[in-house]
């Protein structure tokens, strides 16, 4: 058996110099522990912080002292002393950073990341619990990993970790290991066990993102340092994150550390009474030591010391007085910790009882299933707990800690078994449905929906299985639905979706010994064979599941047994078949080989509007009645009643903030603007504020406020267009340089998509060394918005930015606020629009904009509809926007108008259109897809009741699509057959049948055409020859009908 780690931090500063280090050595190898940390001690930088390395091939003055010989030496005896204890050495590796003012900075300075004026950048952490807030350690100098320095500085560490090596360290402790790449530490550890194969790396990789750890899988850690000082003893979160670390590396737990406060000052500040605070310093220490493969103790600990580790304090000449001595209690601890295989290994680790006991009970085994271990953690402050397990009750004192070895199951002769061979992996979990890309995203779904989880699940022989959908929403405890045998080793479960927000789910899966013990008894006695050894067997199996049981299922149980010593044969077989006990002993199941899937997948339930409404796009500004005036927002709230009316559910407002007077716009996009002109609203930006602030032109905040309101008042909601670029004026442009580009002659570089210039914009730097400022600043933006009542955000051009901002932007919003509704604007490659819907956009520009003949159409819904697209990308129909008027509008006429209302509105169940598509505006620029005289550009003053409108026809349609469920729903369109190309047929179907929608389009704006469509009428309980009723939804006339193949005449005039 190799032993973990036990490893004592030999604080620099409390130790003293390095003749002071060896004499603690004795003390420490008597607690038991079989390494000893130190953190840096190299020269330090200005800061004297011992992080702040200078120059990694001297020792820090403070801990030479007096003594004779030179650096290395002095640290190759100290090495050497410690092997004498039994103790390997490991020391801190930082790589990630320097001082400010190290050697390599004067001597490579292409070696380290700089911002646009030439000046090193300094690392950050930003603080969980507020990402606004940042700390920014101004000593410290980043090193850039990329190429073609990078091959550079690996090859300097490389020979920095041959140097140590061959001064006696036997281990080293990677600093933030996750900042550097997997690459190079791969390349660091393999050179280094060229030169010492047992040498030892351990990542510290605290605070960092789940996927950043995982990152790491590749890079040949032999240890990860976990996060078992924080867990609450009940969120399942710890025993998940053991689960997908494990595979990558074992893990070190630890108490407290230098990066921590003292664990004394923490448990005061908690309200822990004086009497309680050594107990819980048993407990932190004996849990973590049981719960990870290896452990650390920082110096002092055992003492119960209160200073906090200080990496820039000097040497500490009075040590702090004892509060307690620990020394005996660790050394048992560690001594049982070695003892017991299944402590030194890092296989499965579970929780038998429920997260609410107040004693937990861990079992830990080793990947070969032959050596188990049980810890037991009594949470409780008075109560001494008591726990059976495996047919032996123990009793764990108030805030104690119990580890129990279980008897082995090796032979004396073991078996060899490939080194891939897992016990549990007899159960197979494949072919989950639904997963997206491996669950590298999330699927999507409506708040009340019943979501389906389908699996492939076997294994070999003949044993009987049962599983479960785990769920549970957010970071809440898990929740299970059990798995329902379908065919052919298919199996589904299904739960509702009650709740708005980020879902998690997957399945478990174990043998179902008492069903199988069940088929194989029901299939002697059919046989007419002896039973009687495999009756005994049959009790054997309700007996373990005895602890299992709760409440009026053990009084069962138990009652059952001993009705079971009491009969004979035949009533013994009677009784454990009953219908009864199958069904306790179903919820009692003991799980002893359970099988998880590889991953928990994710859901994101969205509200009912994600999936259902109908938009209205307005300028603001065009919303008035005096020509040459700007409308203000109580304009726009006198227009929402005629909105409401026309039975739309959201109104998109085109950007509302000040407009920049730098390099204005004027009319038709000239470069040159008037004295009245208004200037682009994407042109974001100029003295009176940004992108948190409302044009005066419009009003105020308070008046914006009051539209809120007043459309809310109408049963409507109001979407906000966020645009992230800028006008030449924007305070960003004055405030943060450095998130702009500037040409070689000083001057901003302006929007552009050649040949086109939009020198009214200029668009932020996503590369620029101030990432973390920028994304904050925008994602706050986002969330003044949500403070103001805005809930839905229409993206503008989001695939010119980076996929993991708007993954990291949109997760941060909807744990805010999981109401949000992001549309994406992305009329961009189909790849692009897919990892955009992938990456957190609630809605989807599409190209049905241009899709208008039959086979265009069926093939682009067809796809959409499809898996995987159904799963994730939820399509918003747009007729028309402000920079697109189609030309089948354009030379369609009204008819055309038409046509493309009816298709948004009954293909998608989420459309919308852009002010003056209602009115038929269709004037072009000439050989353009775009508007003549363009109100991005111009006050516009509209006559919402001019002739040859179609107000009437979209508030029938909108009010058929609220009065018919089966419009509200995507993925149940259905194409229906007919000859014609210019006639398109399709049927939707509600969930639960109760409701068919029937539509039939002429495509051709300019000719009648008429055709025969077979209705699928059979399918809903219609026969052939039996007489129905189709209602027209524009006419109200109810058709009666007969036979399933009907005429239709189309004419668009």
């Amino acid at each position: 058996m190799r032993e973990g780690l036990r490893i004592y931090n030999l604080f620099p500063t409390l130790a003293g110099t390095t003749r002071d280090w060896a004499r603690h050595l004795p003390r420490i190898a008597a607690m038991g522990f079989n390494a000893v940390y130190l953190n840096p001690f190299h020269y330090p930088g200005f800061s004297g912080s011992l992080y702040a390395v200078k120059d990694y091939y001297r020792l820090n003055p403070r801990f030479r002292g007096d003594e004779p010989g030179d650096d290395d030496s002095l640290l190759s005896s100290f090495a050497e002393a410690a092997r004498h204890q039994g103790l390997r050495v490991i020391m801190d590796l930082v790589v990630n950073h320097t001082s400010k003012d190290s050697e390599l900075v004067a001597s490579n300075p292409d070696w380290f990341t700089r911002d646009p004026r030439g000046n090193v950048v300094s690392p950050y952490a930003t603080n969980p619990a507020d990402p606004t807030q940042k700390t920014v350690w101004g000593d410290l100098a980043e090193l850039d990993y990329r190429p073609p320095q990078q091959r550079q500085i690996l090859a300097y560490f490389q020979q920095l970790v041959r140097h140590y090596i061959g001064l006696g360290f036997a281990g080293f402790r990677c600093d933030a290991a996750y900042k550097v790449p997997a690459e190079v530490w791969r390349g660091l550890i393999n050179d280094a066990k060229e030169a010492d194969p047992d040498v030892v790396f351990c990542a510290e990789n605290l605070g960092a993102p789940k996927e950043a750890v995982l990152a790491l899988g590749s890079a040949g850690f032999d240890y990860l340092f976990n996060s078992v000082k924080w867990w609450d003893f009940e969120s399942p979160w710890l025993l998940e994150q053991y689960e997908q670390f494990r595979r990558i590396a074992p893990s070190i737990g630890f108490p407290e550390s230098h990066d921590t406060d003292r664990l004394v000052n923490e448990l005061r500040a908690g309200g822990i009474p004086e009497i309680q605070i050594e107990p819980r310093y048993r407990q932190a220490y004996a849990f973590a030591a049981a719960y990870s493969t290896g452990v650390m103790m920082p110096m002092g600990f055992e003492y119960g010391w209160s200073r906090r580790l200080d990496v820039v304090a000097d040497i500490e000449r009075e040590p702090e007085p004892k509060r307690f001595d620990l020394a005996e209690f660790i050394a048992e601890t560690n001594a049982l910790k070695r003892s017991i295989p299944a402590l030194n290994e890092e296989g499965p680790q579970r929780r038998l009882n429920n997260q609410a006991d107040p004693v937990v009970v861990l079992e830990r085994r080793t990947e070969s299933g032959d050596d188990r271990a049980f810890t037991l953690v009594n949470t409780q402050e008075q109560e001494t707990g008591r726990v059976e397990i495996e047919g032996f009750v123990v009793e764990v004192v108030p805030l104690g800690v119990e580890v129990r070895e279980a008897a082995s199951t090796r032979s004396e002769h073991p078996v060899l078994q490939h080194s891939q061979w897992h016990p549990e992996d007899r159960i197979q979990i494949e072919e989950v449905y639904p997963e997206l890309d491996g669950g590298r995203y999330p699927v999507k779904r409506i708040v009340g929906d019943l979501f389906e989880v389908w699996a492939d699940v076997f294994r070999d022989g003949h044993d009987k299985l049962r599983g479960v959908v785990k769920y549970r929403l957010e970071e809440e405890a898990w929740r299970e639905a059990p798995l329902v045998f379908y065919d052919n080793d298919r199996w589904v479960g299904r739960f509702r979706l009650d709740t708005v927000g980020l879902w998690r789910y997957t399945i478990e899966a174990w043998t179902d010994h008492f069903e199988s013990w069940r088929d194989e008894i029901e299939k002697k006695l059919a046989a007419d064979q002896n039973v009687d050894l495999e009756l005994v067997e049959g009790r054997k199996i309700v007996e373990a599941a005895l602890p299992q049981a709760r409440g009026r299922d053990a009084a069962f149980l138990e009652r059952a047994l001993r009705d079971f010593e009491r009969s004979d044969s035949a009533d013994r077989g009677e009784l454990l078949r009953s219908s009864e006990i199958r069904d306790v002993m179903e919820r009692c199941s003991i799980r002893g080989d359970a099988v998880r899937y590889r991953r928990d997948l994710e859901v994101v339930v969205d509200r009912g509007e994600a999936s259902f409404a109908a938009w209205y796009e307005m300028f603001p500004r065009s919303q008035g009645v005096e020509p040459g005036k700007g409308a203000t927002f109580d304009d726009c709230i006198a227009r929402l009643p005629e909105i409401a009316r026309l039975g739309f559910d959201v109104v998109y407002l085109v950007p509302i903030h000040p407009i920049g007077r730098v390099n204005r716009k004027g009319r038709d996009n000239s470069t040159v603007a008037g004295p009245g002109d208004p200037g682009s609203p994407y042109a974001i930006g100029s003295e009176e504020g940004g992108h948190q602030a409302v044009n005066p032109e419009l009003g105020t905040l308070g008046d914006f406020r009051r539209f809120v309101s007043a459309a809310a008042a109408l049963g409507m909601e109001v979407a906000l267009d966020f645009a992230i670029q800028a006008a030449p004026d924007h305070p960003w442009v004055r405030e943060h340089r450095e998130w702009f580009r500037f040409r070689p002659d000083g001057t901003i570089k302006y929007a552009e998509n050649p040949p086109k210039k939009y020198e009214d914009i200029v668009n932020v730097d996503f590369d620029n060394p101030d990432r973390e400022g920028l994304w904050t600043e925008l994602r706050d933006t986002i969330l003044f918005w949500v403070g103001e009542g805005v809930r839905i955000f229409r993206v503008d051009n989001p695939h010119t930015k980076p996929l993991p901002f708007w993954e990291w932007l949109i997760h941060e919003v909807k744990t805010r606020c999981p109401q949000a509704i992001f549309l994406s604007e992305a009329f961009t490659r189909p790849k692009m629009m897919r990892a955009l819907a992938k990456s957190g956009f609630t809605q989807s520009y599409t190209y049905f904009t241009w899709r208008n003949s039959k086979s265009e159409l069926i093939e682009y819904l067809t796809e959409l509809t499809g898996y995987p697209a159904r799963e994730y990308f939820r399509p918003n129909f747009f007729t028309n926007t402000p920079d697109i008027l189609p030309v089948f509008l354009q030379e369609g006429g009204r008819p055309a108008f038409r046509i493309r209302l009816v298709l948004a509105a009954t293909l998608s169940p989420v459309y919308g259109i852009y002010n003056g598509f209602e009115l038929c505006e269709n004037t072009p620029i000439p050989g353009r897809e775009e508007y003549l005289h363009s109100e991005k550009y111009e006050y516009k003053v509209w006559d919402w009741d001019r002739p040859g409108n179609i107000k009437d026809d979209i508030a029938v349609l909108n009010r058929f699509r609220r009065h018919n469920p089966a419009l509200q729903e995507f993925v149940n369109l259905r194409f229906l057959a007919c000859n014609d190309p210019n006639i398109l047929a399709y049927c939707k179907t509600s969930m639960d049948r109760a409701n068919t929608v029937i539509v039939v389009v002429n495509l051709d704006p300019h000719s009648p055409h008429e055709d025969t469509v077979e209705l699928p009428i059979t399918e809903f309980g219609i026969s052939t020859d039996a007489t129905y009723t189709l209602d027209e939804a524009f006419t109200g006339r109810a058709v009666a009908c007969r036979g399933s193949y009907q005429r239709f005449h189309l004419d668009p005039a």
